[in-house]
């Protein structure tokens, strides 16, 4: 398994998503092709914490997508077709439904641990996705 995490501006994501993962083939130092991997970018927030929950629930989802046969194209799919919503993921018709509040508890529990307080948080998610 190889997963890589990159912490981003928020204006490179693919899409208005503070975490987004794909499948990536990867290549060594000369370009040879070594397999195939996941890529994890998070939107940089000023706070390590922060960009480490979202890379957290990022790799939990995409772990459990996988599992159960879920396409990462349909995931986004079902995103952009919900620009409205302030998680698409929460929304019940969504085809990761189940995969994402997984995540999401996980993220709430790790959260505390590092003394993150949710609701600030939250504010600044919500402020990057609308800078």
């Amino acid at each position: 398994m190889n997963t890589l995490i990159h912490s981003i501006p928020h204006k490179y994501q693919r899409y208005n998503t503070l975490g987004d993962y794909q499948k990536v083939d990867y290549a060594d130092g000369a370009g040879t092709l070594q397999g195939a991997g996941v890529l994890i970018t998070v939107s940089q927030l000023g706070d390590w914490r922060y960009e480490f929950l979202i890379a957290l629930h990022e790799f939990i989802e995409e772990a459990l997508t996988r599992h159960r046969g879920i396409a990462e194209p349909d995931i986004m799919a079902f995103d952009l077709a919900h620009p409205d919503a302030d998680d698409p993921g929460m929304l019940p018709e969504a085809p990761y439904h189940r995969e994402h509040v997984t995540a999401t508890a996980i993220e709430m529990l790790i959260a505390q641990e590092l003394g993150v307080d949710w609701t600030a948080y939250g504010k600044a998610c919500g402020e990057a996705t609308k800078a």
